[in-house]
C-alpha cells in the first residue's frame, strides 16, 4: 500500500470520527464540515441534502438527553481520489422520556462514499443500515454521583476546553 493511500485511509477515518463527536457533542457545523457541500443522507426515514439531513437529525436529537456513536470496524477502499468506507458502530440513545423509541441502542454500518476535493476528504453520499436494535429499560440506569463530570452536548463539554487550550499553546 503506498502512502497516499495510507493518508486517504487516515483521512476518512478522522471524517468517520468527527461526525460521531458532532452529532454526539450536537454540533452542527462540525458534522456539516464531514459531508461535501452537495452531499446526501439515507437515514432510512430520512433521505435529502445534507442542509436538509442536518435540520432533521438535529431536530431528533434534541429529543435526547445523551447519544453515544461508537465506531469500530471502518474500512475504506481508495481509488485514487474517490473511495468507499464501510463503518460498523454502536449507538447509544436516552432521554428522560421512558418511551422505547428514545431510549435505544442500535447496532448500524455506515455505508459512504468519500471524494477527495481541493485536497479534503468528505462524504459524499451516506446510507446508513441499521443491523439491529434493542430498547434500554429507564429502571436499570444507575445514576451518575455527584462530583463527577459528565459530558455536555455542546461547546462547553471538556473535550472542547483542552481544545481551546491545544489552541492556544500553539
Amino acid at each position: 500500500m503506498d502512502v497516499e493511500t495510507l493518508i486517504a485511509k487516515q483521512a476518512i477515518h478522522d471524517v468517520v470520527m468527527r461526525y460521531c463527536r458532532g452529532i454526539d457533542r450536537m454540533d452542527r457545523e462540525l458534522v456539516r464540515g464531514c459531508y461535501h457541500p452537495d452531499g446526501t443522507d439515507d437515514h432510512g426515514s430520512f433521505s435529502g441534502t445534507v442542509d436538509e439531513f442536518l435540520e432533521w437529525v438535529f431536530r431528533l436529537l434534541a429529543k435526547y438527553e445523551h447519544t453515544m456513536h461508537f465506531v469500530g470496524n471502518v474500512h475504506a477502499e481508495v481509488r485514487g481520489d474517490r473511495a468507499i468506507c464501510e463503518s460498523y458502530g454502536i449507538a447509544f440513545h436516552r432521554a428522560q422520556d421512558p418511551a422505547p423509541h428514545l431510549n435505544l441502542i442500535t447496532g448500524f454500518r455506515y455505508l459512504d462514499r468519500f471524494e477527495q476535493r481541493a485536497g479534503d476528504w468528505r462524504i459524499a453520499a451516506r446510507t446508513a443500515v441499521t443491523e439491529w436494535a434493542s430498547q434500554e429499560e429507564p429502571a436499570q440506569r444507575w445514576e451518575i454521583p455527584a462530583g463527577l463530570r459528565t459530558g455536555r452536548r455542546d461547546t462547553s463539554d471538556a473535550y472542547y476546553a483542552l481544545l481551546r487550550e491545544l489552541d492556544r499553546e500553539t
